[in-house]
């Protein structure tokens, strides 16, 4: 199979990567760099099935040129940042539904008619203390991040309806694992090595939500993808428990090897403007498929606060 990954230089399109060479698959990854990092596919760099290409989503021109000839494209590039919808409203315009659809019109150009979209929880907004299944509605994003991904999921079904493609749209938990460069993890690490007495945590701490290691993550795109055959297949992709912020904390502080530190809330039961402080998945369709994650909640976190203390990514 011969597969297009857009993003496949991030956090997790690299994983992807990792697993569809290792399945044999010919992969061509292309990504602007902005959030990604070579060094994330330097092991593939001599692969004759691997090829790198440096390009923008934004250059439609790009992106047809180097789209043709694949089977499928598993579309990952985005905006990793979601705080930045606050300072930059543009953002997740341009690289959630514009980027997505220059994708869907590259393919429609060249007669590539499937894809795999990373989609997000965040489409669905602030909903009741229910598990929320793929039917909740009405979505309604309360960040500009949830917005773009919901534009891409609307212009992705528009192309299956239109021009007959064929999608699998996963929205995911919050992902952690090695080769993280942000997030909550992330972010505590970089405080306690900065200051060990005291950690700020933003919010009140009792944000609780699903947490899916990264390697759930791959494994769950691509048995959806081989084990599902509707035109627009949608799963939740995450787990039945959840963690808390506090929590998150507790384990961070514990496996640094720190005693007695304050913890310190900003208050709110946001952490910033655009986060949906609860929220957990029904994950009904994925189990009925046959899947199931390996690692609950706590065990994800515990997982990748290990691994990215084990191998720290330097700042950009």
């Amino acid at each position: 199979m011969k597969v297009f990954v857009t993003g496949g230089a991030g956090f997790i399109g690299s994983h992807l990567v990792d697993k569809l060479i290792s399945q044999g698959d010919i992969v061509t990854v292309y990504d602007n760099l902005s959030s990604g990092r070579k060094e994330f596919l330097e092991q593939h760099m001599r692969n004759k099935k691997f090829t790198f290409i440096e390009g923008d989503l934004l250059d439609i021109e790009c992106v047809k040129k180097n789209i043709k000839n694949h089977d499928v494209v598993f579309h990952i590039a985005a905006n990793p940042f979601v705080r930045l919808g606050e300072k930059q409203t543009r953002l997740d315009l341009e690289q959630g539904a514009i980027a997505t659809y220059n994708v869907l019109e590259s393919m429609r150009l060249n007669g590539v008619k499937k894809i795999v979209f990373s989609s997000s929880s965040v489409v669905y907004g602030e909903t009741p203390p229910i598990s929320i299944p793929e039917t909740y509605g009405p979505t309604l994003p309360i960040s500009f991040y949830g917005a773009g991904k919901l534009a891409g999921e609307g212009l992705i079904s528009a192309f299956c309806g239109t021009f007959g493609f064929q999608a699998w749209v996963f929205r995911f938990a919050n992902v952690v694992g090695s080769r993280g460069t942000h997030g909550v993890i992330v972010d505590f690490i970089d405080k306690l090595k900065r200051n060990p007495r005291e950690l700020e945590i933003l919010g009140d701490g009792k944000q609780r939500k699903p947490y899916l290691h990264v390697s759930d993550i791959v494994d769950g795109m691509i048995y959806g993808f081989e084990h599902s055959n509707e035109q627009v297949n949608l799963f939740n992709l995450g787990c039945d428990s959840n963690t808390t912020v506090t929590h998150i904390a507790e384990m961070v502080v514990e496996e640094m090897g720190l005693k007695d530190v304050k913890f310190k809330y900003t208050g709110g039961k946001r952490g910033w403007p655009g986060d949906v402080p609860r929220f957990q998945l029904d994950t009904t369709r994925m189990k009925k498929l046959g899947w199931k994650p390996r690692y609950t909640s706590d065990e994800a976190v515990r997982k990748a606060i290990r691994e990215i203390l084990d191998n720290p990514i330097t700042k950009n």
